[in-house]
């Protein structure tokens, strides 16, 4: 997930700032492009649950990402308009697949889920850090090119080949069908309130997604147009990594004495929404570091938190189904962010599109508080 991480931190922050600048694109244009690679990190996600619970994991997710490499290699001599946009949603495809396959051998490891998910998202995040860090000043010494990071990112996806053929067991028996259809009769035995929950939470992550990734495409053109250049707001999430890795040293450490994982959640969503009330109050740089500590406050305790507990709902025989559905709804979320956020501004403003954020994201801590009230006595954990 680390080496994984940095690979993408070469390649979403750059997406829109790179179509508009170098490709003379419209923000519509970059965010259709952006719902295109999510909307196959979606399709990708499904996709590669399903099939983990089916086949041989081992094989599904190297070869995933060998042809990941391939992909990505293409994209060093050829990223104009419009193959880029070609082989980006290639791209987002089988991101998709690594990552629902990564999380899904995460549910088989016998340890406290709510840990194994935060070390998974600490470690995301750490690569985050480190590409983050590096994007920025890198993207504007090459003078706009994207050449070199789509080299370092075939690097780092080479290197996650390597790990994935080698330290990577078969956790995860192939079944047979009639196994398989026993499986399926078992898990359709899951209790209603078990799937309240579990579909509350995806169609919150799409919604939070879909706000959040405002700060990762259309506010990048936003600051710049305010004068605050790339390499600023490259900070912005090299802050945002740090802090996630300080929040989960506290997270740790809180657990130990209060263990409610419902209660992130609560916190989360409710931080989250409150970093957009604070973008309609930005009037310089330092406001924009209070906006991304307050979100990051909130990413950290719900967006891990979400799939532990989807985790602790889903029977065994169908946990990668249920941790692909998760992330496709996530991927959904990402999808329609860019292409939403630039109808809104365009339609509008910058301002109105946080206030819809942070209204849309206050909706959404309603439904959760309003589903677990009434369904959490009534369910199973596994």
């Amino acid at each position: 997930m680390f080496i994984s991480s940095i690979g993408n931190s070469f390649v979403w922050p750059l997406t829109t700032i790179y179509m508009h600048d170098q490709l003379h694109e419209s923000l519509t244009m970059s965010g259709i492009v952006l719902l295109f690679y999510s909307g196959a990190n979606v399709v990708g996600s499904y996709i590669s649950g399903l099939l983990f619970d089916r086949h041989n994991p081992h094989w599904l997710l190297f070869g995933g990402t060998v042809v990941a490499t391939v992909v990505i290699a293409i994209l060093i001599f050829f990223n104009g308009w419009p193959i880029y946009a070609i082989l980006l949603t290639a791209i987002g495809f089988f991101n998709g697949w690594i990552i629902t396959l990564i999380n899904s051998y995460a549910t088989k490891i016998s340890q406290d889920g709510r840990y194994v998910f935060s070390m998974l998202y600490f470690a995301s995040n750490l690569g985050m850090v480190i590409g983050t860090t590096i994007v920025g000043p890198l993207y504007q010494y090459a003078g706009g090119s994207v050449a070199p990071l789509f080299s370092i990112t075939a690097a780092f996806y080479l290197v996650l080949a390597a790990i994935a053929f080698s330290c990577f067991g078969d956790v995860a028996q192939p079944t047979t069908t009639k196994q398989h259809q026993q499986q399926t009769g078992t898990a359709l035995a899951i209790p209603q309130a078990n799937l309240w929950i579990c579909w509350t939470f995806f169609i919150s992550l799409c919604v939070i997604w879909t706000m959040y990734e405002q700060w990762s495409s259309n506010l990048s053109v936003f600051m710049t147009e305010q004068g605050i250049s790339m390499t600023k707001y490259s900070l912005l999430w090299t802050i945002n990594g740090v802090l996630v890795v300080v929040s989960q040293l506290v997270l740790s450490w809180l657990s130990r004495w209060y263990n409610n994982p419902y209660m992130l959640v609560y916190i989360g969503t409710l931080t989250i929404g409150l970093s957009f009330v604070l973008l309609l109050a930005a009037k310089s740089y330092g406001w924009y570091i209070l906006a991304m500590v307050v979100l990051t406050i909130g990413e950290a305790t719900v967006i891990p938190t979400m799939p532990a507990i989807v985790n602790s709902l889903s029977p065994v025989a169908v946990k990668g189904k249920y941790q692909g559905i998760l992330n496709a709804y996530s991927s959904l979320g990402k999808a329609i962010g860019p292409l939403f956020g630039g109808l809104v501004i365009g339609a509008a403003s910058y301002h109105f599109l946080f206030i819809v954020c942070a209204v849309a994201i206050f909706a959404v801590e309603a439904m959760i508080l309003l589903v677990v009230l009434l369904k959490r006595p009534q369910t199973k954990t596994y």
